[in-house]
């Protein structure tokens, strides 16, 4: 099931979605140059420079010294992608999903929202698997918290989604609450298997995007009980 776009309108421009989306294809194109120039192990370097890589957050955590450069890579790790299937995955979602959650937080702290979501995305992928030197780098850890805030204030939204039975698709509107629950069910099931192996074996941290999605519901909760923001955006429906 491939989401296309909702049909949730939105009543300013999603100028921050925008920005994080423009920011992400320029990494991207600094990535393809460093390729381009230096191949793939220049590629890597960058990667784990920039990346955030568990094995050395969690010593700076167990040291208690230090932290800002590792705990910056949760943040910078968030604009790199591994290719371009990466990123325009990511960039789909981010831009059916980020503008409603924009449009209901306000623009400034939409921004601080999307990157703390995905700090702590980061650190629940550090706190499943601590010894990995691998590189964590994606935007998905803070999409999938932008997609748990759209998970609980927006269930009944239609998502036109291009949904696969056996050989055949069909394009259908399907209610978010289906779409992103399906999305969310199949990180615990692949969590959850990936956990007799090398976690980040499959090259996808699905703990991250777990992390980040449960961040992200417990802030749609709040806004949902509280009404915050409410005067900004779109009034949830239900």
């Amino acid at each position: 099931m491939i989401p296309l776009r909702d049909r949730n309108p939105t009543r300013r421009t999603p100028v921050v979605t925008f920005g994080l989306i423009a920011a992400c294809f320029a990494v991207f194109l600094l990535e393809l140059s460093i390729s381009l120039s230096g191949g793939d192990a220049a590629l890597g370097r960058f990667f784990n420079e920039w990346g955030a890589v568990p094995a050395r957050i969690s010593a700076a955590l167990a040291a208690g010294n230090d932290l800002a450069p590792a705990m910056l890579t949760t943040i910078t790790s968030q604009f790199l992608h591994g290719g371009w299937l990466h990123i325009l995955g990511n960039m789909l979602f981010l831009w059916i999903f980020g503008n409603n959650v924009e449009d209901r937080l306000g623009r400034i702290p939409f921004l601080g929202f999307y990157l703390l979501g995905g700090i702590a995305a980061a650190l629940t992928q550090v706190w499943i698997d601590p010894s990995s030197h691998a590189p964590l780098v994606g935007a998905s850890g803070a999409i999938a918290a932008v997609l748990g805030v759209y998970f609980v204030l927006w269930p009944g939204a239609r998502i036109l989604s291009l949904v696969f039975l056996g050989f055949f698709y069909q394009l259908l509107e399907v209610p978010a609450l289906i779409v992103l629950g399906y999305w969310f069910v199949l990180q615990l099931v692949s969590g959850a298997a990936s956990l007799g192996a090398e976690t980040a074996a499959s090259g996808v941290a699905f703990f991250a995007h777990i992390g980040g999605f449960v961040a992200g519901a417990v802030v749609g909760f709040v806004l949902r009980m509280t009404g915050l923001g409410r005067g900004l955006g779109m009034r949830p429906p239900g």
